[in-house]
């Protein structure tokens, strides 16, 4: 045998590890790995987060859209009377409209003059299991239509 150990003479035994070298443990692996685990969730976390905020926001705005489409619909009708109306829309959001007059005195306005009519407008629609509802309203002028 030769000397260090090796019982071949032209190979000497390299040690790869000495007790005395700088090296990780496995346990400071382990808690490495944990930290970088509780990190990674965190991170998908909030991914998850701003997407559901980003579905949420699209949902609203097309809300929006429908109400103010549904509004103007209403705003170009020349007489408006008194009521409500209610309806659905393509996508399954619910629509529901109600007219009122501003200005409830008949003496101050009579039926068959130009009047201020309130028009409040609530689209509903189903998000998972919730309910979610934006309302828009106006005030226009327009003619009382006889009833």
């Amino acid at each position: 045998m030769a000397e260090g150990g090796s019982p071949c003479p032209y190979i000497r035994h390299v040690r790869l590890f000495s007790r005395g070298s700088p090296g990780f443990t496995l346990i400071e692996i382990l808690v490495a790995m944990v930290i970088l685990t509780i990190c990674l969730v965190a991170i998908m976390e909030l991914f998850s987060g701003g997407l559901k905020g980003g579905r949420v926001s699209r949902e609203y705005l097309q809300a929006i859209f429908h109400a103010r489409e549904k509004m103007e619909e209403i705003l170009i009708a020349p007489e408006l009377s008194a009521g409500s109306m209610e309806g659905r829309f393509p996508d399954n959001s619910l629509w529901n409209v109600e007219i009122t007059p501003f200005v409830e005195d008949e003496a101050v306005m009579p039926i068959g003059s130009v009047r201020l009519f309130r028009i409040a407008l609530e689209v509903t629609w189903r998000e998972g299991h919730r309910q979610r509802n934006i309302t828009i309203s106006t005030l226009t002028m327009a003619r009382a239509r006889e009833l």
